[in-house]
């Protein structure tokens, strides 16, 4: 810096030691909006910076805040400085973060990640969030700024983001319902939701109090099977091998959860828990579960953990389903359901299979009802 330099910056120090607070504050904002739009000389603008780096210390908010408000929306305003900014009170943090376009990603998610829950609220908020902000934010926000960022349309949240949010915040009724109300919901996310809300009414002392603990167990267990066959059959074909490897992980693949799928006529699902489960390409596995003979079927029911006379079931199934197919039948998920039960009406197996049989009576069950549901629907229909 040189001499006229040195001697501008030591007069405006000499200055703010005996001016008040307003009049530091004119003086900072005048200062700024002069870096940024003044043809100063080179030497005049490095004493502009000096001071204006000196003001960062000053002991009054509002001087700080009247150079963060010239600062904050300039392209080119120092960003050393408007970092500093970003990091003080809330009132001029929130000018510099809301506003500045100064502010990248790295210095964004350097400030989420050092940041307190009121500083991350207000990058939250911020437009045109990248997805590296985003998913920092997902990683350690807090419960009030997951919320703003969620309701924020100019974010950009990655589906491995909301997934996260999911795992940590979806115990949370607001958390689900902003979660669940996006056009564009991955379905091991949205499988996570509906296991939260599964195991909050798990938790409920209400229920409890009104089920015996073991009934209200298998009634949950058989809910979420249910919901989870629903959510498989509403997911495009590339999502399944995510969504499988999802309930892999979670070791909720079980055997009763497979076969409903089989007897729901959830084929692709089921293609692709086989596909998962025994390490087979897609291609090997549609070709035996579409052709191959029983003792094909066998074993690659046995490959994927499937023992004893619970394989029988499977590939019976399996046969039932490609009878239906040939004969085309309308209420093919109703009629494999049926002829299963009949099938292994009078064999004599384990509990596991006794089990299995259980599970499948339950959902023809259930079919009947909403068959009849459907109809008495109708009816009214014609009556009106």
């Amino acid at each position: 810096m040189c001499f006229e330099a040195q001697v501008i910056v030591q007069a405006f120090l000499r200055w703010s030691e005996k001016a008040g607070s307003t009049e530091r504050a004119k003086a900072a904002n005048a200062l700024g909006r002069a870096y940024l739009h003044s043809d100063m000389a080179r030497e005049n603008r490095d004493a502009a910076y000096m001071a204006m780096t000196y003001l960062l210390d000053d002991p009054s908010p509002r001087v700080r805040l009247a150079l963060a408000e010239a600062l904050a929306d300039d392209p080119d305003a120092p960003r050393a400085i408007l970092v500093s900014l970003a990091e003080d009170q809330p009132e001029i943090a929130c000018t510099v973060i809301a506003r500045s376009p100064v502010l990248g990603e790295a210095d964004l998610v350097d400030l989420a990640g050092r940041g307190e829950s009121l500083t991350r609220a207000f990058i939250a908020a911020r437009r045109g969030l990248p997805r590296g902000v985003c998913a920092a934010l997902a990683e350690v926000g807090d419960l009030p700024e997951t919320m703003i960022l969620l309701e924020n349309d100019d974010a950009f949240i990655t589906p491995f983001s909301l997934r996260r949010i999911a795992e940590r915040h979806g115990c949370n009724a607001d958390i689900r319902d902003l979660l669940l109300c996006r056009e564009v919901l991955p379905a091991d996310t949205r499988h996570l939701l509906m296991a939260r809300v599964s195991e909050a009414l798990a938790g409920s002392a209400l229920v409890h109090a009104l089920i015996a603990r073991n009934r209200a167990d298998s009634i949950f267990r058989e809910a979420e099977d249910s919901a989870t066959i629903l959510i498989a059959a509403n997911v495009s074909s590339p999502e399944l091998p995510a969504l499988v490897e999802h309930l892999r992980q979670r070791l909720e693949l079980t055997p009763a959860l497979l076969i409903h799928a089989v007897c729901s006529g959830r084929l692709e699902f089921f293609t692709a828990a086989m596909v998962n489960l025994s390490g087979l390409d897609d291609s090997k596995v549609r070709a035996i579960l579409a052709t191959g003979r029983p003792h094909a079927l066998k074993a690659l029911f046995q490959s994927v953990g499937l023992l004893g006379d619970v394989v029988d079931v499977f590939i019976e199934a399996t046969l039932m389903w490609r009878r239906a197919a040939r004969s085309h039948l309308s209420q093919a998920a109703a009629s494999v359901s049926a002829e299963l039960l009949a099938h292994f009406r009078n064999v004599d197996g384990s509990e596991t299979l006794f089990e299995l049989l259980h599970a499948v009576r339950k959902l023809t069950i259930a079919e009947e009802r909403q068959k009849a549901r459907h109809y008495a629907e109708a009816l009214t229909v014609e009556a009106a």
